[in-house]
């Protein structure tokens, strides 16, 4: 408790003191604070890194602690009275079979044959991981007092708090749940605004774990096309029209599989027609933190420009830490936020308290932001590997859009017919037999496909000579395929 209470005290004094410091001003060094305190360096280093999870100060990696800017004023709350008719809706009197198609999330799960190059991983691959810092953190939360304890429900408050810093100003930690990461989280939402048998509206392609979820829940997934911009806005709104749907599930930054990012100009667009087809929309922000070093300043998430409460917003660090950290977030204003809380508790009670202590000592230390740092680097350098190699060696795979984040490339195949190509499963097997796992393209369609696509990922390998060595072989497999039958069988 001695150690606890020291923080504490500490953090009270430091944030007293503040007020002397104008933003961006440096505060004195870890040892200065030893030495006036009469403390440790743990201590000290406990302290700021509370300081930062509150977004009161920020660290800089060998320059120290600073004052954080102010944030920006919370703008009023709009009217989400709306939200208690759509809420009561019944759906349609169609039943769908909760049937469970896990077939597009195992593909990116299960453990390819030893010696097969992985471009169709999900996760970051090991030597992108922080596995250092977190073990630190983890040493560190097991550590604190009451660790072990059970956590409100809701999550812990400081790190409730540290998520809706990162969505935007208008929330506050009361608006954010804390989740056992993101599929958790889009699990809950689609259960608590769509009953069984209802028609949910999606992103095509999109992501085969949230249409994996939809068929589970009961769900009818009815598509939208995209375009290099993101969903089209015009033809969501005719899905709206024609469905009676009452969600919309989007990816709106660096989607997956396409890589596109919801165009500025739609952002808007897409909030008022759902709005005015008192719809909620499920923003997936998986990616954000997969963003590249070369991507420039990216859009707010829409949670953060919807004062109606009519975004559901889904995020998790999973995905740029370790498939281990299973820790997400769900943010939402109004009567949704206690469906969503009631969900949550029934399905799972609560995320391991040690779990989520750990996430907030990674995210409050020094190395988080160099972390981030070096998988901006990595995956932009990755990226460029592999549309390079894709071009030089497939130019028969187009690649529509390069994204800015992310970790995959999205490749169209030449189409099924005399002379012009085999299908994406046909090329999948042979790539698999070459030691090449890809994924193919027909698990993110929740119709018929427009075309053959296959995804390619450049996060999940050791690195660019592991890319190279990946195209070649998959330039290799699909030869095989398309080379004529010998004469005579």
């Amino acid at each position: 408790m001695q150690e606890r209470s020291s923080v504490a005290e500490l953090v009270t004094s430091l944030r007293a003191e503040l007020n002397r410091y104008s933003p961006g001003g440096k505060l004195p060094s870890s040892r200065a604070l030893v030495e006036r305190f009469r403390v440790s360096p743990v201590t000290v280093s406990r302290a700021i890194a509370q300081l930062a999870a509150e977004g009161l100060v920020t660290t800089r990696p060998g320059s120290g602690a600073f004052r954080a800017e102010p944030r920006a004023a919370v703008p009023a709350p709009g009217d989400r009275s709306w939200q208690e008719v759509s809420l009561s809706g019944d759906g349609g009197p169609e039943v769908v079979p909760r049937t469970v198609d896990a077939s597009g999330v195992l593909a990116t799960l299960a453990a390819p044959p030893p010696g097969t190059i992985e471009f169709n991983g999900g996760y970051l691959h090991a030597s992108l991981q922080p596995e250092r810092a977190l073990a630190a953190a983890l040493a560190r939360a097991g550590r604190r007092p009451g660790a072990w304890g059970r956590p409100p429900t809701d999550g812990l408050p400081e790190l409730r708090s540290w998520f809706a810093r990162e969505i935007g100003p208008a929330l506050s930690g009361a608006d954010v749940l804390i989740t056992a990461g993101g599929q958790s989280a889009l699990a809950t939402a689609l259960r608590a605004l769509a009953p069984p048998g209802a028609p949910v509206l999606v992103e095509s392609p999109t992501y085969p774990g949230m249409l994996a979820v939809a068929r589970a829940t009961g769900l009818r997934p009815v598509p939208v096309p995209m375009d290099a911009d993101g969903v089209r806005p015009e033809l969501l709104a005719d899905a709206f029209r024609a469905t009676g749907a009452r969600v919309f599930v989007t990816q709106p930054l660096f989607q997956n599989p396409t890589g596109a990012t919801l165009a500025p100009a739609r952002r808007p667009e897409v909030l008022a027609i759902a709005r005015a087809a008192g719809a909620f929309v499920i923003e997936d922000d998986f990616a954000r933190r997969l963003v590249h070093e070369d991507a420039g300043p990216l859009p707010a998430p829409l949670a953060a420009d919807d004062p109606d409460g009519v975004v559901v917003h889904v995020c998790s660090l999973t995905k740029v830490t370790s498939p281990s950290l299973r820790v997400g977030a769900l943010a939402a204003r109004g009567p949704v936020l206690e469906r969503l809380r009631a969900i949550q508790v029934v399905d799972s009670f609560f995320v391991p308290r040690p779990l989520q202590e750990a996430a907030l000592e990674l995210v409050g230390s020094p190395s988080w932001g160099r972390h981030l740092a070096a998988v901006a680097a990595e995956l932009g350098s990755r990226r460029t590997v592999m549309a390079a190699a894709l071009r030089s060696e497939l130019p028969e795979f187009a690649l529509p859009h390069v994204p800015a984040g992310g970790g995959s490339l999205w490749a169209r195949i030449p189409a099924t017919g005399a002379g012009t190509g085999p299908d994406e499963a046909a090329v999948a097997s042979a790539a698999l037999r070459a030691s090449v796992a890809i994924a193919p393209g027909g698990p993110y369609f929740c119709a018929e496909p427009p075309a053959g696509h296959v995804r390619l990922s450049f996060a999940a390998v050791s690195g660019a000579a592991e890319i190279a060595e990946g195209v070649r072989r998959l330039r290799t497999a699909y030869d095989g395929l398309r080379a004529p039958a010998p004469s005579g069988t």
